[in-house]
């Protein structure tokens, strides 16, 4: 749908939220605080020694406005299909309270100043990955949702990227420790969404997203994929150990985390339920702060603590 001329570049509507409100669903800040943590996790266990307070500063701001512009643009390329979804016909603008003019042009200048932000003030490659992070995002992974079912691998790539982000900040490179970052979030991703589309799978339906539980109903490649993607998880959440990134603390809490996943994951794909899929997708929300959290800690010569 265009965007007519004559629309107004403000907010409109929507006195019963405030302003502040509006924008926290706008820039989906739950999910920012996500990738911000996820940086700041792939800068620290980056930097092994060279911590720098400002330089993990402007990560975090030109990651967040990059992460808060591609919301924006997000719902902005949804608007009428968020409008058919009971989880999301409250955002601002199917319920209209922001103008779709003003999302394009909020979501366009944050993420471009994001970009920009990176470049100028981290490395030119974590500024590169950032627009890979866009495009796969806006332009690839959106559009697929009403396409394939591929559309949650496909989208697990811009997802895995920020701990990228943060180690290409410190290092201005894309050494196998990165990717090894990558891979544990790429994993992560695909039991904590399947569980998501198991739950909402009607929404799915009544928006004509091609979500695997909306394809498949019966829900067994639903399980499988939860089940072989949490082994994965669990595989390559060891291999920072492998490339000397931390050390038997953080492989103990790897071990049993991962482990823990793998054993929901099992459950979720024998039942099939709500419950079931509830407790995997809790489990998820758990593990990534948590195993982020001992790699950052019990990385060599992270430098955490230093000034």
């Amino acid at each position: 749908m265009s965007v007519s001329r004559a629309e107004p570049l403000d907010l409109v509507g929507g006195a019963e939220k405030s302003v502040w409100m509006v924008f926290t669903e706008l820039v989906k800040a739950r999910l920012t605080t996500l990738v911000l943590l996820t940086a700041a996790a792939g800068y620290a266990v980056g930097s092994r020694g060279h911590f720098e307070g400002w330089r993990l500063l402007h990560v975090l701001v030109g990651t967040g406005l990059l992460a808060g512009g591609a919301a924006a643009l997000n719902q902005y390329l949804e608007r009428d299909l968020d409008k058919l979804m009971s989880r999301t016909q409250d955002r601002p603008l199917p319920s209209g309270r922001i103008t779709p003019r003003f999302a394009l042009v909020f979501g366009g200048v944050g993420a471009l100043a994001g970009m920009a932000w990176l470049w100028g003030f981290t490395t030119p490659t974590a500024s590169a990955l950032g627009a890979a992070t866009l495009a796969l995002y806006v332009l690839v992974y959106t559009p697929l949702k009403r396409v394939s079912t591929l559309n949650t691998v496909v989208g697990a790539v811009p997802g895995a990227m920020p701990p990228l982000i943060g180690w290409a900040a410190a290092t201005d490179g894309l050494a196998a420790g990165g990717w090894s970052l990558f891979a544990l979030q790429f994993f992560w991703q695909i039991p904590h969404f399947m569980a998501i589309a198991w739950l909402y799978r009607e929404d799915y339906a009544r928006a004509g997203l091609r979500m695997l539980p909306v394809v498949e109903p019966d829900g067994q490649r639903t399980g499988l994929s939860s089940v072989g993607h949490s082994l994965g998880l669990l595989t390559v959440s060891l291999s920072p150990v492998v490339f000397g990134l931390a050390g038997a603390v953080y492989l103990a809490g790897a071990l049993v985390l991962g482990g823990a996943m793998v054993v929901l994951a099992v459950r979720f794909a024998r039942r099939l339920d709500a419950p079931s899929a509830r407790w995997l997708f809790l489990a998820s929300v758990i593990y990534l702060p948590l195993v982020l959290g001992l790699l950052t800690f019990d990385a060599p010569g992270s430098g955490m603590g230093s000034r």
